[in-house]
C-alpha cells in the first residue's frame, strides 16, 4: 500500500504542475477564452474614454472656445493670477514638509521596533478615513475664532483660519500619507541587512541613512513626492473651509475655478481648470516615468542580492 501511494503521489503533482502550464501558456490564469478578455479590454476603453479622455477634452475645448487671446486674458486676470501663486506656495510648503515626515516616519517603522508602531501607522492611514471637509472643520474648530485656540491667537495678533497658514495646514493634513505610505512597504521589503553592515564599519546613524537607505529608496521617494504634489495642487474640500473664499487672497486654482463657474464666467473657469489638468497630465508622464525606473532599480537589487 505504501508503495503504491509513493508511486501514485509524484504522477498527480506531476499531472497538477503540467495542466498548470497548459493553462500559463494558454495566457491566461482561469483558463478564459481570448474573446472574453477582448470584450473586458473594450469596456475598459470605453469606460476610459467616457469618464476620463472625453472630460478632458470638454476642458481644453471650453477653454480655448473663444480664442486663444480670451485664453491668456483670463489667466493673466489679478485674481487667477493670485490663486496660481497661492496654490504654487502651500505646495511648496507642504510637499518638503511631507517628505520629511515621510522619510521620518518610514525610517521609525521599518527599521525600528517600539510599542506605539501599530498606532503611527493607524495615524498616517487616517486621512484616507476622514473625509477633506471634516478635517478643515476640525482646523477651524481648533484656530477659528470662536474655537479652542481661537481668542489666544487674537490676542497674540495670530491668524490661521481665512488665512494661507490655515490652507497649508489642511493641505499637509490631507497629503502626509502619500510619502510615507510609498516608503514603509518598500524599506520593510528591503530590511535592515545593509544599515547594520554601515553600522558594524563605523558609520553614524546619519551617514547610513544619507548613504545607504536613502539611496536605496529614491526612486519611491520621486513617486510619492508626485503623488503629494497633485493631490496638494488639486485639493478642494479642506482647503474650501478654511480659506474664506476671499478673491485675490486665499482662493487656490480649484476654488478659484468653483467661483468663476458659478458667476457663469466659462472660459475663465475652464481656462484656470486647463492649467489643474495639464498638472495632472504631466503628473501622469512623471509617474509612468517614475514607475519604469523603480521596478528597474527593484529588479536589479533583487538580481544583486
Amino acid at each position: 500500500m505504501t508503495e503504491t501511494i509513493a508511486q501514485w503521489a509524484p504522477e498527480t503533482a506531476e499531472s497538477v504542475w503540467t495542466r498548470i502550464s497548459r493553462s500559463r501558456g494558454r495566457g491566461a490564469a482561469t483558463g478564459e477564452s481570448p474573446l472574453l478578455a477582448g470584450v473586458l479590454i473594450a469596456v475598459s476603453l470605453i469606460f476610459l474614454a467616457l469618464f476620463l479622455i472625453l472630460p478632458l477634452a470638454v476642458v481644453f475645448y471650453e477653454a480655448f472656445a473663444k480664442g486663444a487671446l480670451a485664453y491668456l486674458a483670463a489667466l493673466a486676470e489679478p485674481d487667477a493670477q493670485s490663486a496660481i501663486r497661492l496654490t504654487l506656495l502651500v505646495a511648496a510648503i507642504a510637499v518638503p514638509l511631507n517628505v520629511v515626515f515621510g522619510l521620518a516616519a518610514a525610517w521609525a517603522i521599518a527599521k525600528f521596533r517600539f510599542p506605539a508602531k501599530s498606532f503611527l501607522i493607524t495615524l498616517i492611514d487616517l486621512p484616507f478615513s476622514v473625509s477633506p471637509v471634516v478635517a478643515g472643520l476640525i482646523y477651524v474648530l481648533l484656530f477659528g475664532a470662536q474655537g479652542l485656540l481661537g481668542p489666544w491667537l487674537k490676542a497674540h495678533g495670530l491668524e490661521i483660519i481665512f488665512a494661507v497658514p490655515g490652507i497649508v495646514l489642511a493641505t499637509i493634513f490631507v497629503t502626509f500619507p502619500f510619502v510615507a505610505r510609498e516608503l514603509i512597504a518598500l524599506m520593510e521589503d528591503q530590511g535592515t541587512s545593509e544599515e547594520e553592515v554601515a553600522l558594524s564599519l563605523g558609520a553614524s546613524g546619519l551617514a547610513t541613512f544619507f548613504r545607504v537607505t536613502l539611496p536605496n529608496v529614491k526612486w519611491a521617494l520621486l513617486y510619492g513626492v508626485l503623488l503629494c504634489n497633485a493631490r496638494a495642487m488639486g485639493e478642494f474640500g479642506a482647503v474650501s473651509v478654511v480659506s474664506g473664499h476671499i478673491r485675490g487672497l486665499t482662493n487656490t486654482m480649484p476654488l478659484q475655478v468653483e467661483i468663476l463657474y458659478n458667476e457663469y464666467n466659462i472660459t475663465a473657469a475652464f481656462a484656470v481648470a486647463s492649467l489643474l489638468a495639464l498638472l495632472a497630465l504631466v503628473t501622469l508622464a512623471a509617474k509612468s516615468l517614475l514607475e519604469g525606473r523603480f521596478k528597474d532599480g527593484h529588479s536589479a537589487k533583487t538580481r544583486g542580492h
